[in-house]
């Protein structure tokens, strides 16, 4: 997660209205020791101001707060559902490397083969993924009071001076997975939503996942809701901003999903379940170091639509993060067999504290992992 994309995802909605835990204890002694997952969801709730808060580890849910401010619901479980926000941006990687996987899109082909308005523009595949390419963010410069096209969107971008030379930094930029998307939609001759149903969900069955349709503005089935503050109106203070046009985040922002089904994904990407295992290692290897930039911590690595970053009991652990002004999602599957977690709080939680708090958690239920469990570095796709 990073400012540069919080910002862009808060603008997005707001013109719309990471110790050990001893492997054998004492029962005696385990049953004294506070949980440091929960300590962690507890502090974000009880000294960040968070409505609600979510670990799910796949064996186990920890929450704290409620579900609904109003009626004091309580917090949903690991069947409840969120938006994933810039997690997408994973699953659209993924669909990328499904195609460039059949012999249909090169990583170092031209964006513009695809995308006839990059036709003058240096910018390749797999610049895109990286998050080298230099675009402009475009979703500060819609009005979203009148969607458009993903071209409409695009076209704004590119009236901007790009951000750098492509390949020569990095930058967080929405617009790179906008325009991935499109890829996808000439590469595979369906639209990309399709695309990545039939080639990721289905396959995995991930049944809890969707792309929500145009107008859809509310989450289906069993939800919390969620909380933020409203940038077109921040003297109201807090409010609730469930309600999002989901469908207009696209292949940057806009699934919904579960903490079961996401830490599904995870596993199934990182376990070969999708990709042959050296596209997976393409997307782990060829990375770009991004630590101590934004709110990235030291040693952490951009690839291609996931990150890596590292745990405090050693190793790292791989997934992406996403921000929205009602929640913030952090987890992914950890190297060395210490499993798959995915965290998130029902309002923005990527700053300071919370951000401190919400990465503590799932450091600490990464870390206190057994090491007996299933080995991540036996994984045909393995990174580690």
């Amino acid at each position: 997660m990073q400012r540069k994309r919080l910002a862009a995802a808060v603008l997005l909605a707001a013109t719309l209205t990471g110790a050990f835990a001893p492997v054998a204890a004492a029962p005696a002694a385990a049953a004294h020791r506070p949980d440091p997952v929960q300590r962690q969801l507890d502090r974000l709730v009880d000294r960040d101001g968070v409505p609600g808060a979510l670990a799910y580890d796949g064996s186990r849910t920890r929450s704290a707060g409620v579900a609904d401010l109003e009626s004091g619901r309580p917090m949903v479980d690991a069947q409840g559902r969120f938006r994933l926000a810039s997690n997408t941006k994973a699953f659209t990687a993924a669909a990328v490397m499904r195609l460039v996987a059949d012999g249909r899109v090169r990583l170092d082909d031209h964006a513009g083969t695809y995308v006839p308005q990059l036709t003058e523009r240096p910018i390749t595949i797999r610049q895109l993924l990286k998050q080298t390419s230099g675009l402009p963010e475009y979703s500060a410069l819609v009005d979203w009071n009148r969607p458009g096209t993903p071209e409409d969107y695009l076209a704004l971008a590119l009236k901007e001076e790009p951000v750098f030379e492509p390949g020569t930094d990095w930058g967080y930029s929405n617009t790179n997975y906008l325009v991935l998307g499109m890829v996808i939609d000439k590469a595979s001759g369906v639209d990309f939503r399709t695309y990545v149903d039939r080639t990721i969900l289905r396959p995995l069955r991930l049944d809890d996942t969707y792309w929500p349709a145009p107008g859809e503005l509310s989450l289906r089935g069993t939800h919390a809701r969620n909380y933020g503050v409203h940038p077109a109106r921040p003297e109201a203070g807090r409010v609730d901003v469930t309600e999002l046009p989901g469908y207009e985040f696209g292949a940057s922002g806009g699934l919904v999903s579960t903490p079961g089904d996401l830490n599904a994904f995870w596993d199934g990407l990182f376990g070969g379940r999708l990709l042959p295992g050296w596209a997976v290692r393409l997307m782990t290897r060829d990375t770009i170091d991004i630590g101590g930039r934004d709110v990235y911590p030291a040693g952490s690595r951009y690839g291609y639509g996931i990150a890596s970053i590292p745990l405090s009991c050693g190793g790292v652990y791989w997934g992406h993060g996403g921000d929205l002004p009602g929640d913030s999602v952090g987890g992914g599957r950890a190297t060395a067999g210490r499993g798959t977690v995915t965290v998130y709080t029902t309002t923005w939680a990527a700053e300071g504290e919370s951000l401190r708090h919400l990465q503590g958690a799932v450091d600490a239920a990464l870390c206190g992992k057994s090491r007996w469990g299933p080995s991540f570095g036996s994984d045909p796709a393995s990174p580690a």
